[in-house]
């Protein structure tokens, strides 16, 4: 039977935040499971208390927890040690003494032989990985982390009773690094349940099961550590930090709550050395349960687009909106041919609300949109010029790819900002790729206010405060206007294909 290829492509242990899959090539210690699906609702609570252990809860759910093996065949290499086909090697096409000894001796024969040291050719390596993954239906639905399977030539299902189950991937999320997989059975599995993973509190006991270092089953235990984490990890995923021991293969594995209810799949630990300091992230089930949903139906996630490029509301930003507190998602951009472009949004509006919700940062907004259905009007609540207002946009699904425009830099009066400003002329528009207005920043004065906020040569200006500006007397006549109301002067800069505002002090 031939699966398809699906490979495990692990984050090296010396980075800050690591996935935790499994590259150990030790074999999973399995036990015996009890056969049963989840916690029953009249379970008492009294077997979650640390004084009385655990024992009773991980001995109901630990059977639908598996592990993931996954073999990935690697094509033959000539040269030991370097798979690099693209060229960019200087060492590339030289002929390397293949030698499977210590390093130390590798380079000693080297150094002997030279180059001409003629190539031993290798077969093809037969790599298998490791990694964590929960059933979440009777019928054989597992549930992991994508970077487990990722590339993957064969996936094979390791029950907590020690047999195997061939798998096939049912459908994969990458943005939220979650997958799906489906395996065939005779008999019906012990499954687990997603619980309310939004009403778990910092201080909460949670409890881990996984396959860390490819040592089989394996139950730890801690507390929430932290809510709405950003690992930079995409912007659809607001982790949950834990300090229940984890570690590399614990990857795809779940984390149960009080009740025997996943909250969280366990993704990846922040560590220096690629073990456990106590600090994990899960991704949320609040998130988890929707796309596997998805995953489920359609083997594919569907996310809505509003088509608004956003920047944080700082407070000078905020200062110079008039607004009271420095909240909301600030439109820099909307996108040509999007639902917002459709729309009454316009840049410079502050968004506040989606769909009756308070967006209080630009973490939320992002979220808030992919959630929403594809297809439907949404009601966008912003504040432009002091006075709210509710816009519908009809959301459409997400671009799978963006387009992006190359710039160049050109090469020109200096106003109070420390900027040297030009006319946009038509050699700059090509220069710079614009076929729009604006001012040209020519040169930025150093330790000047628009140094310090990072402006440069080749940014354009399109707007100050709500006016648009198409040359340096336009820009220069209305800092004077907000300067003489004793606020930061509001810049709407383009850079490339990005725009934003950048709130300056004048001296």
């Amino acid at each position: 039977m031939k699966y398809p290829a699906k490979s495990l492509r692990r984050f090296a242990p010396t980075t800050a935040v690591a996935a935790l899959a499994s590259a150990t090539a030790l074999s999973a210690i399995l036990y015996a499971g009890t056969g049963v699906t989840a916690i029953p609702e009249s379970a008492d609570a009294q077997i979650v208390r640390p004084a009385n252990g655990f024992a009773d809860l991980v001995e109901v759910v630990r059977p639908a927890v598996v592990n993931i093996s996954t073999r990935t065949i690697q094509p033959a290499s000539l040269s030991h040690g370097n798979n690099n086909r693209g060229g960019s090697d200087p060492h590339y096409g030289r002929k390397h003494f293949d030698f499977d000894g210590p390093p130390e001796m590798h380079r000693f024969m080297e150094r002997f032989f030279g180059e001409a040291y003629p190539q031993m050719p290798r077969g093809p390596v037969d790599s298998r990985s490791l990694g964590s993954g929960f059933i979440v239906d009777e019928g054989g639905l597992v549930v992991t982390n994508h970077h487990v399977i990722k590339g993957a030539d064969e996936i094979e299902v390791i029950l907590d009773n020690g047999e195997t189950l061939p798998a096939v991937v049912r459908g994969v999320d990458r943005r939220t690094d979650l997958a799906l997989l489906e395996v065939e059975t005779d008999s019906s599995l012990p499954f687990v349940r997603f619980g309310d993973s939004d009403h778990a509190r910092v201080g909460d006991w949670v409890i881990a099961i996984g396959n860390p270092f490819g040592l089989g089953g394996t139950t730890t235990s801690g507390i929430v550590s932290a809510r709405g984490r950003d690992i930079n990890n995409g912007p659809y995923v607001d982790y949950i930090q834990i300090d229940a021991s984890i570690n590399r293969g614990n990857s795809g594995g779940p984390l149960f709550n009080h009740a025997g209810e996943v909250i969280g799949v366990n993704t990846a630990i922040f560590s220096p050395n690629g073990g456990s300091v106590g600090i994990g992230f899960a991704i949320p089930a609040s998130v988890a349960k929707n796309v596997i949903h998805q995953l489920r139906e359609d083997g594919k996630v569907a996310r809505a687009w509003l088509g608004v490029e956003i920047q944080p509301v700082t407070p000078e930003i905020a200062a110079s909106l008039s607004m009271d507190d420095a909240t909301g998602a600030l439109v820099s951009r909307i996108t040509p041919d999007s639902p917002a472009a459709g729309s009454r949004l316009e840049t410079g509006d502050v968004i506040i609300g989606f769909n009756n919700r308070p967006v209080e940062s630009t973490r939320d907004l992002p979220r808030m949109v992919a959630k929403a259905p594809v297809g439907q009007s949404a009601a966008v609540k912003v504040l432009r010029d002091g006075k709210e207002l509710t816009i519908d946009a009809v959301l459409a699904s997400i671009p799978e790819t963006g387009q992006t425009r190359q710039m160049t830099a050109p090469t020109p009066r200096k106003d109070r900002l420390g900027l040297r400003l030009a006319p946009l002329n038509e050699e700059a528009r090509t220069a710079l790729g614009h076929q729009g207005e604006g001012v040209l920043v020519e040169e930025v004065m150093p330790s000047s206010p628009a140094a310090r906020k990072g402006l440069r040569a080749g940014d354009i200006i399109l707007k100050v405060g709500n006016a648009t500006v198409t040359s340096p007397e336009d820009v220069i006549e209305e800092v004077k206007k907000m300067k003489s109301k004793e606020k930061p002067v509001l810049l709407l800069v383009q850079r490339k294909n990005n725009q934003r505002y950048v709130a300056l002090k004048t001296a």
